[in-house]
């Protein structure tokens, strides 16, 4: 036992305070967090040390900012109706293909959580957007909050925002470089096939059309005029000429970047509150800037108290079939806490354990794996709000349809670590 002693006592102690803090006396993610490290500091005869403390809360605070910035863009181009109307463009034009229909509803799902780094972000607009045509697609309710929570997942994961790939390179100093094409790589294949799942089989039916185009016309209630685009143009302008011209560009940074495009947005032609629209954006953001935050704290205590080495030297001395079954099974089961808590927390060590591999295509993968903690009780924030949305109670019959994509995911992020060098060959 002298291994695991004291830092697996800390490792204990800090989990147990944390799931005791969330899931008995139902505090937020972000202050059980909190009181977690606090505790390991104690225990391991740190006091409470403030300054790691401090140091650790603004440890993401570049992801931070870009989440709060883009929440603000997404909301931006919600309120002035382009999202609504280009949803109901999509289904308009691809109503008589029921593949693309499908395939296109997917990836209107995805597009928020794409842009800002969170599934919630990405359940509750447009999957709060297309829930109703879904529904009256004839997709059963159930499935429809099953495609709406994996779409949100994949959204998440993929480029050009994952949060969860940036927890993890920050974690091994990676910076955020090159991650677009493994990311796509990861997500892609699982959105078409949860599409056609979950979706084509009903769409391809007869329908309701009276209803279905009552529901069309009320969301293409703003018409696409080129000037309804020009924040998202603005934002591609900027974000693409970086990458593209580095060396003449200016990089503004992705926060700068979102906040230009959203004032875009006033050009475009609609009318809408500004600050309303900035106070709402930042209000739904704070949940997840806060369990970033907590998350730091977390870790900073980890690396004080030599925790962090500990599971570190711990995932290392795993033999390989044993490591990558700890990686589709405990990197979901810690995102219960929080999909970004297990990104860091798991997702380090293991990408440290994988070091031989390529490093970015396995924190692709990696945070693919760790996005399914979004699904699992008693958080399940993905399919908690995508069960809400399409107004079903009992989110566990959610839960129960996103099985199979769920293990599917799990499968692919195995098989992508498994694939990283010829996949980093094709890519790079």
């Amino acid at each position: 036992m002298s291994w695991f002693w004291p830092e697996g006592m800390y490792t204990l102690l800090m989990i147990g305070v944390f799931a005791f803090a969330a899931f008995a006396w139902k505090l937020p993610i972000a202050v059980a967090m909190a009181l977690a490290a606090i505790s390991g500091a104690l225990a391991s005869g740190n006091g409470v040390p403030i300054r790691h403390l401090v140091e650790g809360e603004f440890g993401y605070i570049d992801t931070i900012l870009i989440i709060a910035t883009a929440m603000i863009f997404m909301k931006v181009i919600q309120r002035i109706g382009l999202l609504d109307s280009v949803a109901a463009w999509v289904i308009r034009r691809f109503r008589n293909y029921p593949v693309f229909l499908s395939l296109g509803i997917m990836f209107l799902i995805m597009v928020p959580g794409m842009i800002t780094g969170s599934s919630t972000a990405a359940v509750l607009t447009t999957g709060a957007l297309v829930a109703p045509v879904l529904i009256k697609l004839g997709v059963p309710v159930v499935k429809t909050a099953a495609a709406i929570s994996m779409g949100a997942l994949f959204g998440m994961i993929a480029p050009p925002i994952s949060i969860p790939a940036m927890i993890i390179g920050a974690g091994v100093d990676i910076p955020y470089v090159g991650f677009g094409f493994p990311l796509l790589i990861c997500t892609l294949p699982l959105a078409v096939i949860c599409s056609l799942l979950l979706i084509y089989p009903y769409v391809r039916k007869e329908r309701d059309e009276v209803a279905l185009d009552a529901e069309l016309t009320r969301m293409s209630g703003v018409a696409l005029t080129p000037r309804l685009f020009l924040p998202v143009v603005v934002l591609v302008v900027l974000l693409g000429g970086e990458r593209i011209f580095p060396h003449i560009w200016p990089s503004l940074g992705m926060p700068l970047d979102f906040l230009l495009a959203s004032a875009a947005g006033l050009l475009s032609g609609s009318r809408w509150n500004p600050l309303e629209t900035v106070t709402e954006a930042v209000d739904e953001a704070l949940p997840v800037m806060g369990i970033l935050m907590g998350v730091g704290m977390f870790i900073q205590i980890m690396t004080l108290t030599g925790v962090r080495g500990f599971v570190v030297v711990s995932a290392l001395a795993l033999p390989s079939w044993t490591l990558y079954l700890g990686i589709a099974t405990s990197m979901p089961l810690f995102g219960a806490v929080s999909s970004f808590g297990s990104a860091s927390v798991l997702g380090v060590p293991f990408l440290l354990a994988l070091l031989g591999q390529n490093e970015i295509v396995v924190a692709s993968a990696l945070s693919l794996v760790a996005s399914l903690g979004d699904l699992m009780p008693p958080t399940a924030l993905a399919g908690i709000f995508a069960a809400q949305v399409v107004g079903e109670d009992n989110y566990f019959k959610v839960l129960r349809h996103c099985m199979f994509p769920a293990v599917l995911t799990a499968g692919w992020g195995i098989a992508v670590i498994l694939m990283a060098k010829p996949l980093a060959k094709l890519i790079f």
